[in-house]
């Protein structure tokens, strides 16, 4: 018996490391956050989906999305994960070697959220906005839901913060007026006694972040590239089941430092709304949406076609 024992031991001491060694390095950009928008990877990188599917992710974070989507365009970068959908498509439309491969996030979960003494969207005329950069999704996500409030761009002043937790910082010290904060960084907010004035899912339709791949690397590695699109169906399926609460909401704890009532406050709505795209398919129907309104500002020529995303 011990002699099988050791065997046994020894043949999964060898499985392991070659599973190990079959890993296949994969570099992926990122902004510095560490919000639910990233569930999914970060899902994927402590439940081991990633090393089952033979790859080792090399995670590069920027300060920004457009910052993530110049290096995949210069191939420093093999692809993006949660990166804001709108840089790949003006990547693309330059032509850039840059193409969206799965939606992550098919709607924005973003909340904008102000000082206490700003009470209502007609309050923050004159006041100062954080978003994610001049030509970042979130600058139109707010540009969108304060116009349809009667609140026009120019009357509010924008500041520029790539991450979430970065414009969180910069509410919370009263460096800016307001931000757009996805969870669990605005149920925090809230929970310091910031006003929420609006969900931007009740004013924009249009999906939000996903993963993005430099063609020519995605090109010459396709069975990996199909192994990626699985993991993150894979992640989001886990995610979506109930009995995966507690442990979704200690992965997200353990990157954010929130609270726990607050990841747990960001899982529910996350998953009652269903956010997160559960089929790993790339619709045409939601790509459209956002080269609709990017067209509609002027960044997109109006012939732009979504096929070639």
């Amino acid at each position: 018996m011990k002699r099988q024992m050791q065997v046994v031991g020894a043949l999964s001491i060898f499985l392991i490391a070659t599973q190990a060694a079959a890993q296949q390095t994969v570099i992926m950009g990122a902004v510095g956050s560490s919000s639910s928008n990233s569930w999914a990877t970060y899902v994927a990188t402590e439940k081991g989906f990633f090393v089952e599917a033979g790859i080792k992710p090399d995670v590069v974070l920027a300060q920004s999305n457009a910052g993530v989507v110049q290096q995949l365009a210069a191939g420093s970068l093999n692809m993006t994960n949660n990166s804001g959908l709108v840089d790949p498509i003006r990547a693309n439309e330059k032509g850039a070697p840059v193409a969206i491969l799965r939606v992550e996030i098919q709607r924005p979960p973003y909340a904008l959220m102000a000082k206490p003494a700003i009470k209502s969207p007609a309050d923050i005329k004159g006041k100062l906005v954080s978003v994610g950069g001049p030509k970042d999704i979130t600058r139109i996500y707010v540009e969108q839901m304060l116009d349809r409030l009667g609140v026009k761009p120019g009357d509010y002043d924008l500041a520029y913060a790539g991450a979430t937790s970065a414009r969180f910082a910069a509410l919370s010290s009263g460096g800016v007026d307001a931000a757009i904060l996805t969870p669990p960084f605005s149920f925090a907010a809230a929970s310091a006694g910031f006003n929420n004035l609006g969900n931007i899912n009740d004013y924009v339709d249009m999906p939000f972040a996903g993963v993005a791949v430099n063609t020519t690397w995605g090109l010459a590695n396709k069975e990996t590239v199909g192994r990626i699109v699985e993991v993150y169906n894979r992640s989001i399926a886990w995610l979506y089941k109930p009995e995966n609460r507690a442990e979704a909401v200690a992965i997200l704890n353990r990157v954010s430092k929130l609270k726990t009532e607050d990841a747990e406050q960001a899982y529910d709505y996350l998953m009652a709304g269903k956010f997160f795209e559960p089929t790993g398919e790339v619709s045409k129907k939601l790509i459209g949406k956002l080269t609709d309104a990017l067209k509609a500002i002027g960044d997109l020529p109006q012939d732009f076609p979504v096929d070639r995303l």
